[in-house]
């Protein structure tokens, strides 16, 4: 069967002026890979002629399709004409016509017949050609209701990401600034911190360091021979945004073993704090603590806590603190070791102290840190069911009843 044996084309447009109260999608609303949008705007803020779009419609992103954008509408609505407003047939269950588009092979598809090279976009004429196997009414109900039971443990999970990193970011503020004990105040010029804790420069507490050993040529390194041999990871400014631990940089991309005093004169020593130097990665505002020796490439710089900071407390503190407000203007971004010293910090008064701030905000790491993993569980179940039961690979029948009652949380 095709996908115009599924659904129809609907473009009935409109001007937003005329609905200024409706709702509006726009491709900023949709996020990559999900059933339902994330987002929403108002009409009143779209301009010139938009697509009608009722409940049931599935709205499927024409432009750079293989950002692989498409949402199924619960409500009515006026959507960017970027988007194909997919009505689906009488009979024809929603949930599975959206589960088609979102389909590796789809993606493909429609990549496949894009036009424009600043803007690639598919087009109607070519995607409804899609084929697939021509499952009966009841078999695209079975699948739809698996697709969409792993899709809706994807957002449960992720919606308690959400509320971790909100908890955090609330204990993060209360701890900074009232403390453990919630006693008297004063005013600093990083703002209000206990009275007992001091706010000096970063220079005065801490080492701004870089790695005297290159990434390129840790590359070049051979095994050394002997006992006193330790691992060293080779980290260059694109490992900051990799997937997983928000705190904890296990890059595997380059990994070698040094001889130790090599590494201890020429590596930063595990468990330095790890920021991007320059260009556009500063503006990720990423923070990285690492788990190993590092040699960086230029684009990265470290910091390592003297004896009266705590190197956890220091990173955590970090985390609240945007890297743009230090940076040097002009058209490349910089932070240096002359924007990273002079910054006041605050410093509890003692190493226990600072320890027990850093075990509360570690417990709600551990706790996002386990649904990110869940999380990502689901990810490649919903990609595998995506290929495989579409594609007619597997039947959802053999799958058995487990699956579709017993979903992980």
């Amino acid at each position: 069967m095709r996908l115009a044996e599924l659904c129809d084309l609907v473009a009935t447009h409109v001007n937003p002026a005329d609905r200024p109260d409706d709702l509006y999608v726009g491709l900023e609303h949709i996020v990559s890979g999900r059933f339902v949008r994330q987002e929403e705007g108002r009409a009143a803020d779209a301009h010139s002629a938009k697509h009608v779009f009722q409940p049931g419609d599935v709205l499927y992103g024409k432009l750079r399709p293989y950002l692989d954008k498409a949402v199924l509408s619960s409500d009515e609505g006026l959507c960017t004409t970027e988007l194909l407003v997919l009505r689906p047939k009488e009979g024809i269950d929603p949930r599975f016509v959206v589960g088609v588009v979102h389909t590796p092979s789809f993606v493909q598809h429609a990549v496949a017949g894009t036009s424009g090279v600043q803007h690639p976009r598919t087009s109607w004429h070519h995607i409804s050609s899609f084929e697939l196997p021509d499952f009966t009414s009841r078999e695209q109900v079975k699948i739809a209701n698996l697709l969409w039971k792993v899709h809706d443990a994807i957002t449960t999970n992720q919606a308690t990401v959400n509320e971790g990193l909100a908890l955090k970011r609330a204990a993060m503020q209360k701890l900074f600034t009232c403390g453990l004990q919630g006693k008297a105040q004063q005013e600093t010029s990083i703002g209000p911190v206990p009275e007992s804790w001091r706010v000096g420069p970063l220079g005065q507490f801490a080492n701004v360091i870089s790695s005297r050993m290159a990434y390129t040529e840790l590359q070049k390194l051979q095994q050394p021979v002997g006992e006193s041999i330790v691992k060293v990871l080779g980290v260059k400014v694109a490992d900051m945004n990799l997937p997983g631990n928000e705190v904890k940089l296990q890059t595997t991309i380059l990994e070698r073993m040094v001889d130790k005093a090599t590494a201890e004169y020429r590596c930063a020593p595990p468990h330095t704090i790890i920021f991007p130097k320059r260009g556009a990665a500063i503006a990720t505002n990423k923070k990285r603590i690492s788990t190993e020796w590092t040699a960086f490439d230029p684009n990265v710089i470290g910091i390592v806590a003297g004896n009266e900071l705590d190197q956890d407390f220091l990173f955590q503190w970090f985390q609240m603190f945007d890297l743009r407000t230090i940076t040097d203007d002009g058209p490349t971004p910089q932070l240096n070791k002359k924007n990273l010293l002079p910054l006041n910090i605050p410093v509890p008064p003692t190493l226990l102290e600072q320890r027990e701030i850093v075990t509360i905000l570690d417990t709600i790491d551990r706790k996002i840190e386990l649904h990110r993993k869940k999380r990502a569980v689901l990810d490649e179940l919903f990609k595998a069911l995506l290929h495989k039961l579409m594609t007619g690979e597997i039947h959802v029948s053999e799958l058995g009843t487990s699956m579709t009652t017993h979903m992980p949380q």
